[in-house]
């Protein structure tokens, strides 16, 4: 007689959905109410350790975003999820489709308040998940999960989290079957019409591209968009993806977080067709119209509560890859002349202390095409759009919440995506220590990963925006100096190999070593 089969788990359950749905990657830091999903791990599965939940959330959203799937972290209960929050909201705010596990005690004592339990669990990362839950039953767990996968992959795409208490896992369950969704919604065809029309007609148009250009894979779609209306094309303020080539001979720059400059930098168009981004992001107080007199502004986006406070225009709602694409199927409008070219920026000298803009230059000229640049720099990136362009679909990753901590761990999580690329993060001294361990992650994972710090001693960005809210060019900006960090010694303490450039004239030399690396290396870049 055969025995009678293994009921199946909670676990078991999970696993199998897992491996159906391609999360076959945790990306984690173990707590004990996390332990009984661990055992037995595996032999398929790849436990990903991060050595504090911001940089498990880091590294778990550049594999999500160069991936094109969810990723699947696993957070330490309330204590875990209240570390994590400063990536994960940046993780809502780059779309990056996430799906989080929190561990929670036991059911049958959660009644009393008990050790690292969280009390409302659910709740606590609100607002800034798509969709939370703890589940009513143990049995409820795999579906809860399905569902979380499904909401996440939806667009606009986002982090989720469920709560799950440590007794659950062993509870018995059924298993379940991946639903086939379609998460591409095609814009309405009426409205679509209105916009080429318009297109059509006018003079002197004007793009404004944003990052869910790039994630929804319509690169080469708005560059042939923007081809057929001699359209200049401007990227919108504080993207996260590069979603036009900046080295195309239509490429007109970048728009500020300001309105009053938006609409300076954006006046001679008689329309503006924005794609993929708000309209528009603003980091001041400003006042006046939100676009050029005279010009009409309309908008696809792939989500609809950007649509919603859009404060003038018409929006339309859908998948920027369908909308452009069926923007392209109408007949051609007759040729228009091309806009007057971009003025390049002048030639980076050699000097002591270096530039920020001589030591991108020089990466500039280096670094192939192909390779991924994430970037966590403020100061240096009005800079970096200057001296640095990114030219190909999937090489630029940064963050849109301006929160910091998110580049380092990213890098990892892009690398660790894409096998044998090159990817190069460019990292403030000041962003740099705020998770600072994924050197770590990355020393142990073996990748293909160089580490750039620019070092200017001190927190740039808000030095330089100081004068924004009233300071003087001589008043002291408080607890923003930071001097005496060395992080050359930081990275080897983490087990990678690290080098300091204090003279220009050594400074190609060391960066092409480090861009030849095959595991990882960190260069301290000494800027003026």
């Amino acid at each position: 007689m055969t025995g009678s089969p293994k009921p199946v788990t909670v676990r078991d359950a999970v696993i199998d959905l897992l491996r159906k749905l391609g999360m076959t990657s945790v990306f984690a830091n173990p707590g004990s109410t996390e332990l009984p999903m661990f055992r037995d791990f595996p032999s398929d599965f790849r436990y990903v350790l991060g050595l504090q939940e911001a940089v498990v959330v880091g590294m778990a959203d550049g594999y999500a975003q160069a991936s094109r799937n969810a990723s699947l972290v696993n957070l330490h209960s309330a204590a875990g999820v209240g570390n994590a929050m400063g990536n994960i909201f940046t993780a809502y705010k780059n779309r990056t489709p996430m799906v989080i596990t929190a561990g929670q005690q036991a059911r049958s004592i959660l009644p009393f308040d008990p050790f690292l339990s969280s009390a409302q669990a659910a709740e606590l990362p609100k607002p800034y998940v798509k969709w939370s839950i703890e589940p009513a039953r143990a049995e409820d767990v795999p579906l809860a999960i399905a569902r979380a996968y499904h909401m996440a992959m939806q667009e606009p795409r986002g982090p989720v989290l469920v709560s799950i208490p440590v007794d659950d896992w062993d509870r018995p369950a059924e298993l379940v079957t991946p639903r086939a969704v379609s998460y591409e919604v095609r814009p309405e065809p009426v409205a679509l019409e209105q916009v080429g029309a318009a297109l059509d007609a006018c003079e002197r148009p004007a793009f404004v591209v944003g990052a869910a250009v790039d994630r929804a894979g319509a690169w080469d779609q708005v560059v042939a968009l923007a081809e057929r209306h001699s359209a200049r094309v401007f990227v919108a303020p504080m993207s996260g993806r590069c979603g036009f080539p900046e080295d195309h001979r239509l490429f007109a720059g970048f728009l500020p977080a300001m309105r009053e400059k938006i609409v300076t930098l954006l006046g001679g168009h008689d329309l503006i067709l924005v794609l993929g981004a708000p309209a528009f992001t603003y980091h001041v107080e400003g006042s006046g119209p939100h676009v050029p007199a005279g010009a009409a502004l309309y908008q696809l986006t792939d989500d609809a509560a950007t649509a919603a406070w859009t404060p003038v225009g018409a929006s339309v709602v859908g998948n920027l890859r369908l909308g452009v694409s069926d923007l392209l199927a109408r007949r051609a409008p007759p040729v228009r002349p091309l806009p007057a070219p971009r003025t390049p920026r002048p030639v980076a000298v050699p000097a002591w202390p270096m530039s920020t803009a001589f030591v991108l230059q020089t990466l500039a000229g280096l670094r192939a095409a192909g390779d991924i640049v994430v970037e966590e720099a403020p100061s240096a990136r009005p800079v970096m759009q200057g001296y640095l362009p990114m030219t190909r679909s999937g090489t630029f990753y940064t963050m849109d919440s301006g929160g910091l901590g998110y580049g380092m761990p990213a890098a990892v999580g892009v690398a660790l995506a894409r096998p044998g690329t090159r990817v190069i993060g460019l990292i403030g001294d000041g962003s740099s220590m705020y998770s600072i361990q994924a050197i770590w992650s990355a020393v142990q994972l073996k990748l293909p990963l160089t580490f750039v710090i620019l070092n200017n001693a001190r927190y740039a960005a808000l030095q330089d925006f100081a004068p924004e809210f009233g300071f003087a060019d001589t008043d002291p900006v408080q607890g923003t100096d930071l001097p005496g960090i060395d992080f050359v010694s930081l990275a080897k303490g983490l087990g990678c190999p690290g080098v300091r450039v204090s003279e220009a004239a050594a400074l190609r030399d060391a960066l092409s070593a480090a861009l030849r690396s095959a595991t990882p290396v960190l260069l301290e870049v000494e800027v003026e």
